[in-house]
């Protein structure tokens, strides 16, 4: 069995440690671009472009399924990356926990990209999925690119400016970008003193690797545990920042 994962950097670690998690006999395959972050300024068309670059050098290992482990990918080239490489290979998006996370109602806050805040996708999630619950959209800006760097103080400040505008008494929290869930402690340790005291969280990686596994035509089909790292489509290495982060190191022992 193989699985590929794309983003643009390091937020893949989370899915692909959930895969390794469920399944420790996947082969897996991390295609992503790092050099050219942050895609999120970036237009919708050379988002589509970078994708494409990273999922067509995944395919080319044959994998199984391919999860796109990026929100922004997935909000703006997940149509285009299904018509090329569907049914062939499946091709698994990921979406803001929004729905699970808004169930029970109460204060909910969705942690996102600048991009993804007040995007037409995300809003329309939160009038499909929002329910009752009391909904805020909380950009994180710089986030994740002091989480792809591992630059402790900007991760430190662009935590603390989002915690900062997180409602008092929020119950629920959406990790909306997959980097943003290598640092969920470093989240959590901000918002806590004026969160509920049944705060939690909703990432996901979790569900990510369960429906990949899901679409695989033969889940029976065994594989090595070996770890494929792509950087635009070239071989490459685990980045020194994915050892900061308890997924990275995960996958860090895996046979290259």
């Amino acid at each position: 069995m193989k699985i590929a994962l794309m983003d643009s950097g390091i937020g893949l670690l989370a899915a692909a440690a959930a895969v390794r998690k469920l399944r420790p006999d996947a082969d897996l395959v991390l295609s992503s671009n790092p050099a050219s972050m942050p895609w999120g300024p970036r237009t919708p068309e050379k988002i589509t472009e970078l994708a494409l670059g990273c999922c067509r050098a995944a395919a080319a290992y044959e994998p199984d399924a391919l999860v796109i482990a990026c929100n922004t990918a997935s909000v703006h080239a997940l149509a285009t990356l299904r018509t090329e490489l569907e049914p062939g290979l499946p091709v698994i998006g990921t979406v803001p926990a929004i729905k699970p996370a808004a169930a029970l109602g109460g204060r909910v806050a969705i942690w996102a990209t600048p991009a993804t805040t007040g995007s037409a996708y995300q809003r329309g999630l939160i009038r499909d999925f929002g329910g009752t619950a009391e909904v805020t959209e909380v950009a994180c800006p710089g986030l994740a690119d002091a989480v792809e760097h591992g630059d402790d103080d900007a991760i430190t400040s662009a935590i603390a400016d989002a915690a900062a505008r997180t409602p008092v008494g929020t119950d629920t929290i959406v990790l909306g970008c997959t980097h943003y869930e290598l640092v969920e402690d470093r989240i959590r340790a901000a918002v806590a003193p004026t969160a509920s005291a049944a705060l939690t969280f909703h990432g996901s990686a979790d569900a990510v690797a369960a429906q990949a596994l899901r679409r695989i035509a033969d889940p029976t089909r065994t594989g090595t545990g070996t770890l494929t790292v792509l950087h635009a489509g070239a071989p490459a290495t685990l980045p020194e920042a994915a050892a900061l982060y308890p997924q990275g190191r995960s996958l860090a022992t895996l046979i290259p």
